[in-house]
């Protein structure tokens, strides 16, 4: 995806002025989260970073709580580049400053996991200090640990068995999807062109849904789709990699050790990134 250079970001500030000034609703700021998807790889980055100037900009509560984490989980899809995943982390940041969300069961509420992995897996600044932040960040790694042990054995839709233990020497991509998910959607194309290409240098890519593979077999048919789809009925394996939403995408490097993640719909250069994190070298 384009990144979008300093002089459109400075057109996307000035703006955003008159914004500012008239300080932009609620109902507003949340038709234009609802519109984001539908913008262009140009246009989303700059539209993101406005929308999130528009909720810092709102007073305090817990709907400016809510605006700011939906659009964190907006901010995640495709490669929107850092200055609009610094906006959006900064206006949560802000948000929860303002009003924090309590625990319930000791638990932290969603909006700190949302900028926790924001924080830890898309490398934004995030200055909050409040124990409940600290907590879901300590969660996630421990998450993490749980995954780089994982292993597991699914079929795929032709019945063939797969071991993630028993691909030691191969580089293995795990992508969480579903075909009711239109990120999961938009990331197929490049994963298939990325299995294709990487197959015979030892790449392994496999899809696991939980749906019933009539579903699955009736959404695949005709689409060409190479990597193997494996039906992970029950939902087992998506607990053990703590999957809480989707696209999720795991890498193992050939000793089978996980060397990258992404939480969210990844673009062909962020999916080829994470694999040279793990040792795959483009020809």
């Amino acid at each position: 995806m384009t990144r979008v250079s300093s002089a459109l970001f400075v057109a996307a500030i000035l703006a955003a002025v008159p914004y500012l000034h008239a300080q932009a609703s609620p109902s507003k700021i949340a038709g234009e989260l609802d519109k984001l998807r539908s913008l262009s790889d140009q246009q989303r980055p700059i539209a993101t970073v406005k929308v999130a100037t528009e909720i810092s900009a709102l007073p305090p509560g817990i709907e400016k709580v809510k605006l700011a984490d939906g659009a964190s989980h907006l901010v995640t899809e495709g490669d929107q580049g850092q200055d609009a995943l610094q906006a959006v982390a900064d206006a949560l940041s802000k948000a929860l400053a303002e009003t924090p969300v309590p625990s319930k069961n000791d638990e932290p509420p969603m909006p700190y996991f949302d900028l926790a992995r924001l924080s830890r897996y898309e490398r934004v600044t995030v200055s909050l200090s409040d124990p409940l932040y600290k907590k879901a960040n300590d969660i996630l790694a421990a998450n993490e640990a749980d995954i780089a042990k994982a292993d597991f054995t699914l079929k795929d839709l032709n019945n063939k068995k797969w071991t993630l233990s028993q691909l030691r020497g191969k580089i293995v991509l795990v992508n969480f999807w579903a075909t009711w998910c239109p990120p999961c959607r938009t990331e197929m194309p490049n994963l298939d062109l990325i299995y294709t290409h990487f197959a015979s240098e030892g790449l392994v890519i496999l899809s696991i849904t939980d749906e019933n593979p009539f579903t699955v077999n009736s959404f695949l048919q005709g689409k060409n789709y190479h990597p193997p789809v494996l039906i992970d009925s029950g939902g087992a394996v998506h607990k053990q990699f703590h999957i809480t939403g989707i696209p999720q995408t795991f890498v193992f490097d050939r000793d089978g050790k996980l060397t990258g993640v992404a939480i969210d719909q990844s673009t062909q250069r962020q999916f080829l990134s994470l694999l040279a994190q793990a040792g795959l070298q483009p020809e």
